[in-house]
């Protein structure tokens, strides 16, 4: 099929990657325009942009699609469909409509659950046993179109978001293929009204932990943030930041350590962190972080 791809982030790269082994002509692929990143400040292209150009794929980053003349070269492009995934911007009727045969959203939940912007991430904090993909008919509204093929699978006991992320990108890259190929055989399924819930933005306020809450909620608020925005705590006055954790038995003071390997009180039971990230340096798994950052039995961490 000729294909209008519209992605931003890494979670859209297999996508993009996946269309293209598969044999289907990319007509143009849309994402968000370069930013001020890192250090400098620099714009820095999205890694579907990056990865676009390398392919040798023609690249366009409207600032909006609102207006009359990118709604005419979009429709000029003349594509059978448009495939979308993690993008950044909402489509109007016009966009939608211009595809012969629409425009087909990849979303990593199992709809109505998680409809919005972090479905990956609010699947770990509020405990949930499994998540999916689902291909998606657009509509004008947030991830409300029917439903035209899902996959599910199980969250890990100690899975990350970044982990689970890497799980679902490639599950959608598998998928949207399947869902191409057999496009005029599939039947649309309307989303029941039962069951819907939003995947609010992550904001970053979320991220300081309270080790008065049980394990349970830490250690998933913990792998739920990771590796964006990251969850802190305070060790003597100093951030550090929590990627990974594992639900353990133990009992003391809300953040206290109850051991020399970085076994954390809460409220309620106790968490191992797994990996962990000083200001300034990279992440490390706990062993190799506690030989130039110790945290020793007795200390109490978050005063």
């Amino acid at each position: 099929m000729r294909v209008i791809f519209m992605g931003s982030p890494d979670f859209s790269v297999p996508v993009l990657e996946a269309l293209v082994e598969a044999g289907h002509e990319i007509a143009a692929v849309y994402c968000q325009p370069p930013r001020p990143a890192g250090r400098g400040k620099k714009d820095r292209p999205t890694a579907v942009h990056a990865r676009a150009v390398k392919m040798g794929l023609e690249v366009r980053h409207p600032v909006s699609l609102k207006g009359d003349a990118e709604r005419e070269d979009f429709a000029a492009l003349g594509a059978d469909v448009a495939v979308v995934v993690a993008y950044g911007l909402i489509l109007p009727q016009a966009i939608l409509d211009a595809p012969e045969l629409g425009c087909l959203n990849i979303h990593a939940s199992l709809l109505p659950r998680w409809r919005g912007a972090a479905p990956i991430h609010r699947a770990i904090l509020e405990g949930d046993a499994e998540t999916g993909v689902c291909i998606m008919q657009m509509e004008a509204g947030l991830d409300t179109g029917p439903v035209l093929l899902t996959e599910s699978l199980r969250i890990g006991d100690e899975e990350t978001t970044g982990a689970l992320h890497d799980r679902l990108s490639e599950m959608g890259a598998r998928m949207i293929c399947k869902a191409l190929g057999q496009l005029g055989n599939l039947s649309p399924q309307v989303q029941p009204e039962d069951g819907v819930t939003y995947a609010a933005k992550i904001d970053k306020s979320e991220a300081a932990v309270d080790w008065s809450k049980p394990a349970e909620v830490i250690s998933r608020q913990i792998r739920g943030l990771s590796p964006f925005p990251g969850v802190w705590t305070l060790q003597d006055g100093q951030r550090i930041k929590l990627l990974g954790a594992r639900l353990t038995t133990g009992q003391g003071n809300p953040g206290e350590a109850l051991d020399d390997a970085m076994t954390i009180a809460c409220g309620q039971g106790a968490v191992q962190i797994t990996r962990a990230q000083r200001a300034g340096k990279g992440a490390q798994d706990t062993d190799v972080f506690l030989r130039g950052n110790p945290v020793a039995k007795g200390t109490v961490l978050g005063s």
